[in-house]
């Protein structure tokens, strides 16, 4: 049986922290608050964007922010939405593998599915 490859690039983890290091982050739906759209939805971690970046849905990049005290990119999470009709990334920036678990659990609930990429 032939082994399964895996490709990673350093650089790859260590640019997506300098992006971070050079914008902001903005929380628009802090832990606790209700999607605006799917009301029983509560965030379980604070959730926002990257100011002055662009995502494929040619919004800022999104971004969840856990509580890890590693205050780097911990993962990203590769999402297709089926009802929108799209695909996008989103950063998960400190978070601990549990926390980084919860998230890709939420992602691929409904009309979405996710894949996980983990630093």
């Amino acid at each position: 049986m032939k082994e399964k490859q895996y490709f990673s690039n350093p650089d790859f983890w260590k640019s997506l922290d300098e992006i971070i290091r050079e914008k902001d982050i903005f929380i628009d739906r802090p832990k606790g608050s209700r999607h605006p759209r799917f009301k029983e939805f509560i965030y379980p971690f604070d959730y926002g964007y990257i100011k002055n970046t662009r995502s494929s849905d040619g919004e800022e990049l999104d971004v969840w922010i856990g509580t890890s005290k590693q205050k780097q990119v911990t993962g990203i999470l590769n999402i297709t939405d089926m009802d929108k009709q799209d695909t996008e990334l989103k950063i998960l920036y400190a978070c601990t593998r549990k926390e980084m678990e919860e998230i890709y659990k939420i992602n691929n609930e409904l009309m979405m599915s996710a894949v996980l990429l983990i630093r």
